[in-house]
């Protein structure tokens, strides 16, 4: 007979794990906010000034992946620095410091101020996104686990809900520059809260610092993106500094993993890989948020450029993919209980397949309730990818490296996204420049190029030139939806990749149904 093992969590913990778990999807919010904030201000963004900041489509990618790449590349020496120092301690600093970066990317008078800023703002997040689920890990008995990872990966949802219709309510009352600023009160509130409720933790074994794999991972990563993205702005990938920059980047990213793979203190443990459910998982992550990220930024443009909608209703326009998220995300173990990790998370990629799908059929006349359906949809595929694969990772590392999965969880979704941007955004530029270039012709010739980066570029100049600028307006919407279709395919395409990874992969059993049973074995490190 199997006895059940001894709680190894303390007692005056235990009884406020629940409040604690609060306090740390309080610190996930603004990290998340801040994204989903952001997506909705695009727009405004993009509009000359003293609306905005007219930002073009390539730094506007780049505002949003400055973030995404900081955050990506420090999340494993983070992760190590909280094993290290204490979980605790490293939530406050970079809660402190993300909250600083909010304050000055809201006073930004350039473009490139922004980017900068937003990257101080990502080497915060970077240290209190892998904390929040290590310190979970570590105040909840193993058997909890994938209920709070549930409740956790909720939180998302609820902070992609409230996100965009907290940005677009500031969006029509204030500048532009509210929507970072309102990360400071929602800081403030989350270090009182900390200090008082959360236990510190650390691993008593940690690794060492891998400042040389830091450096390689992020040059490697922004020299990837950099050429993908400008390669976009041409609307030519054959250009010899396009090609340069891709190829240095993926020879630095080799390079990166080679020095890895011979380290005796890496910051990324290749060894974890040889386990195909975990690789599997990792892969899901960063495919979903490939293709749900590139969605979203094209998105944004047809609700409010192509279909007139205020950020404000813009923002609402969310809500049923936030709702269907805080639905099904601490509901989708119930349905790995019953049918498996991959018949849950293959489903859930066909779902978000589908949705993508859905888009490459999008007029500027489609009825809104069919764009809400399918942000519904697109939700609940979404909570039935996390949850599963979060738990498969988090359980499949012993619980004194939970800061090690959460950071490389989180950089595997970070990376995803930061690459759908830079791919989808990058044939939605292509493509858009390839529909409208034959109707500039009548502009002069120090506009056609400005004009034809996006359809704000477009817009903005068909308004200056008045009367004559209207001829630019169809076209430029055209131009736009045809740009967007060809993106959904290709996020389609992703999606389908991931659903057969996750298939062949991802076990018919689910890993936390095997718990009791004995602990998962993936690693011999000597640790």
């Amino acid at each position: 007979m199997t006895t059940s093992p001894a709680p190894r969590i303390p007692e005056a913990v235990h009884r406020r794990r629940w409040a604690i778990l609060g306090v740390l999807m309080l610190s996930l919010l603004i990290v998340v906010l801040d994204n989903s904030i952001l997506n909705v201000a695009i727009k405004t963004i993009a509009t000359p000034a003293p609306t905005g900041l007219g930002a073009t489509q390539s730094e506007i990618e780049w505002a949003i992946n400055s973030y995404t790449l900081v955050f990506a590349g420090l999340l494993f020496t983070a992760g190590l620095i909280g094993d290290r120092l204490g979980r605790k301690k490293v939530l406050l600093g970079g809660l402190v410091v993300f909250g600083i970066g909010s304050a000055l990317a809201a006073e930004s008078g350039s473009p490139g101020q922004l980017i900068t800023y937003r990257a101080v703002m990502a080497l915060g997040a970077a240290f209190v996104m892998p904390a929040t689920l290590a310190v979970l890990m570590n105040v909840f008995e193993r058997s909890e686990q994938p209920k709070a990872i549930g409740i956790w990966a909720g939180g998302v949802g609820l902070a992609i809900a409230i996100g965009p219709i907290t940005g677009g309510a500031l969006l029509d009352h204030f500048w532009w520059g509210s929507v970072f600023l309102i990360n400071v009160p929602i800081v403030l509130v989350a270090l009182a809260l900390m200090v008082w409720l959360v236990p510190d933790s650390r691993d008593p074994k940690p690794g060492r610092l891998d400042p040389v794999g830091v450096v390689l991972s992020v040059l490697g990563l922004v020299l990837l993106v950099y050429g993908i993205i400008k390669g976009g702005e041409l609307a030519d990938f054959t250009d010899a500094k396009v090609l340069a920059t891709i190829i240095a980047g993926v020879v630095v990213l080799i390079g990166f993993v080679v020095y890895e793979k011979h380290s005796d203190h890496p910051s990324l443990d290749v060894t974890y890989f040889r386990n195909k459910v975990f690789s599997a998982a990792m892969a899901a992550i960063a495919l979903v948020f490939f293709a749900l990220m590139g969605v979203t930024f094209f998105g944004v443009f047809y609700t409010q450029s192509v279909r007139g909608y205020s950020p404000l209703e813009s923002g609402l326009l969310m809500l049923p993919l936030a709702a269907a998220q805080m639905i099904f995300a601490p509901r989708a173990r119930l349905l790995v209980d019953r049918f498996g990790n991959r018949a849950t998370t293959t489903a859930g990629m066909l779902l978000i397949a589908a949705t993508l799908a859905a888009f490459a059929g999008f007029e500027a006349d489609t009825p809104i309730w069919l764009l809400e359906v399918v942000f519904f949809l697109m939700g609940t595929g979404m909570a039935h990818i996390m949850t599963p694969t979060s738990v498969v990772i988090m359980q499949a590392l012993p619980r004194e490296k939970a800061g090690s999965a959460s950071a490389l969880s989180n950089t595997f979704r970070q990376v995803g996204g930061a690459l759908g941007i830079a791919v989808l955004g990058s044939v939605l530029a292509t493509s858009y420049r390839g529909g409208i270039e034959g109707r500039l012709g009548a502009l002069p010739p120090g506009l056609r190029d400005t004009a034809g980066e996006s359809i704000e570029a477009t817009l903005g100049i068909a308004e200056k030139l008045g009367p004559r600028g209207q001829a630019l307006v169809t076209p430029a919407y055209d131009a736009f939806l045809h740009a967007m279709h060809v993106t959904a395919l290709w996020g389609t395409g992703v999606a389908l990749i991931g659903a057969v990874v996750v298939a062949v992969f991802l076990p018919g059993k689910s890993p936390a149904a095997e718990a009791g049973e004995r602990e998962p074995e993936l690693i011999g490190t000597g640790d």
